[in-house]
């Protein structure tokens, strides 16, 4: 196949994926507040675990995590640890008791749990801060997976993708969303796993890249790792298996911010709001781990295998570079985007990628490229890299989707309704929710095309955030009556302003912070933590400001007291008790 019929297969891929997201938009179309918000509470728990897998598989599961793996080796496991584990928390400590209270947004069960208007005000600018964190990373892989697959520059790129979520969001709300994204993790996980049986079966002839990225390698009894670790350290890299990432404490401040964060994650948390039941909301939550195992345990075997890959690519024995002019078209393609470079430092024509920076002519080899590039790299046939950027962009439009409608329903139903225009019908707030998600679209869309300088650690610091303010709110909320709407307050704005300031502070180490595998490490960080990372602090001031404050206030009226014990309190078990 030529090039341009590459072309023209993804057109028709991706192509397909967009009429089918619009056309379910079309038919699931919103017609309540009710639907808006929460697809009218009916929707199937397996279904909603597949809706929430891809909700929360963002671009960055989809693109950037192998690539953070395949560069930081065994330290980034961090990702995996964090990002599933969270999942775990959420099922357990929040989502069932959060759908028993049965509100639409986390903001609404803030101002209702501790009482005031100003609780739920602090929750909704909480709520927009980790949102538009976090819908910037999502933005840039809209606009890098467009520009380099469908040949577009990255701006054309992130318009044509703003309008079609533009279309399905507005149109349907949760549920239109809700029945899209189920399509789009379809489509994502068989775009991430489909390569990866096919890399898997040509490097060790094992079809579960899971089991394969522990065999070893075809014809050969040399394991895959044991060679991987081989040809990074010949090249002057860390050891693949042992490279850890700064110090243990940041470890687990990272791993703790990246737990908590997804656990307070508002776009997530009001998916468990779409179930019919309780039972549902704990179910739909252990339905939406095995959907996001499914990907996450795939990732190390894609990292590992993309990296190696990489190496025997561009030095396939040791010693003997690949002279540049016989570069492979993979390397071409991607050079044309910027996000590979190459810079003949010795003159000599030939591709000297080497850990040491003086003589290392690889000069870029960007982390996101990993995933998109790597069937193009292992040469597989062109419908699977077509897949693969479909794959890319549902991973993208899905998690943007979820998490504009969190913005908007957090203005029309939490700000307007709640605080400023109580009196205004159903209809008016259906027409001021699509109003909210349209502004919300086009300042996405905006940070999308000038995104700020510390965007390069975005995902990351959205989690931090959502650690630091909304998560310790609804477990003091959920799980402590004495804490009242004075300590509930300060907490949220302590915790928050905490992990800002300390960002802010640090935004010109944060791209290094982000991005480095070496594991330099500012001198000027706190106990050797590093801005991503900080959240976990962050919320820990969260807690301590709420207790201290709480203590040295009145306690929470007694109504209040008994709605925190009724919420903990099994559905039947009073019932039970009576008889």
């Amino acid at each position: 196949m030529t090039i341009m019929e590459l072309q023209t297969l993804t057109y028709l891929v991706v192509g397909f994926t967009f009429a089918l997201y619009i056309g379910i938009a079309i038919w699931a179309r919103a017609g309540s507040t009710k639907e808006f918000y929460v697809a009218g509470g009916g929707v199937n728990p397996v279904a909603n675990g597949m809706a929430t897998a891809a909700d929360w598989m963002s671009a960055a599961s989809f693109i950037s995590m192998a690539g953070l793996i395949a560069f930081m080796g065994y330290g980034g496991s961090v990702f995996l640890m964090g990002w599933t584990g969270g999942f775990v928390v959420l099922a357990l400590l929040l989502a069932p008791y959060l759908r028993k209270y049965g509100k639409f947004t986390v903001p609404e069960f803030i101002g209702d749990r501790f009482y005031s208007r100003t609780a739920r005000i602090v929750a909704v600018v909480c709520l927009i801060i980790c949102s538009v964190t976090y819908v910037i990373g999502q933005m840039k892989g809209i606009g890098v997976a467009f520009s380099r697959f469908l040949e577009v520059s990255y701006d054309v790129g992130l318009l044509v993708g703003m309008c079609i979520v533009f279309f399905y969001a507005v149109l349907g709300g949760m549920k239109g969303i809700t029945y899209t994204q189920i399509a789009q993790y379809c489509v994502l996980i068989l775009a991430y796993t489909i390569p990866a049986i096919f890399i898997s079966l040509n490097l060790t002839g094992n079809p579960f890249p899971q089991l394969g990225f522990g065999s070893t390698l075809a014809g050969s009894d040399v394991y895959l790792l044991d060679k991987l670790d081989q040809v990074v350290t010949e090249l002057g890299f860390a050891e693949y298996t042992t490279q850890e990432r700064l110090s243990t404490t940041n470890m687990f401040a990272y791993t703790l911010s990246l737990m908590i964060g997804t656990a307070g994650l508002p776009h997530v948390i009001i998916r468990f709001f779409t179930v019919p039941k309780v039972r549902d909301a704990r179910t739909s939550a252990g339905w939406a781990l095995v959907f996001i195992a499914i990907l996450y345990t795939t990732a190390p075997a894609v990292a590992g295998m993309a990296r190696l890959n990489l190496m025997n690519t561009i030095e396939p024995v040791k010693g003997q570079h690949l002279v540049y002019e016989e570069r492979p078209q993979w390397f071409k393609n991607w050079e044309k985007t910027g996000l590979l470079k190459f810079e003949d430092k010795n003159n000599d024509g030939r591709i000297q990628y080497t850990s040491d920076k003086t003589t290392n002519e690889m000069v870029k080899v960007d982390r996101d490229i990993m995933v998109l590039a790597n069937p193009e790299i292992a040469k597989l046939p062109n419908w699977v890299i077509a897949l693969v950027a479909a794959g890319g962009l549902a991973a993208a439009l899905s998690t943007a989707a979820g998490l504009l409608l969190a913005i908007s329903s957090a203005i029309s139903h939490d700000l307007l309704k709640g605080v400023l225009m109580p009196h205004i019908d159903e209809k008016q707030e259906l027409r001021a929710s699509r109003i909210a998600m349209a502004v919300a679209i086009a300042g996405a869309g905006y940070l999308g095309f000038n995104p700020p300088d510390f965007a390069a650690g975005t995902v990351a610091l959205a989690f931090g955030l959502a650690a630091s303010s909304i998560f310790p709110a609804l477990m003091m909320g959920i799980f402590s009556s004495r804490i009242n709407k004075e300590g509930a307050i300060a907490g949220m704005v302590a915790g928050i302003t905490v992990t800002l300031l300390y960002v802010f502070q640090h935004k010109g180490i944060m791209f290094v912070a982000s991005t480095s595998f070496l594991g330099d490490m500012s001198p000027n960080w706190f106990l050797g933590i590093e801005p991503n990372a900080f959240g976990a602090v962050g919320a820990v001031v969260n807690f301590a400001v709420a207790f201290v404050v709480s203590r040295v206030t009145q306690e929470p009226p007694e109504e209040v007291q008994e709605l925190v014990k009724h919420i903990r309190v099994p559905v039947g078990a009073a019932e039970a008790h009576d008889h």
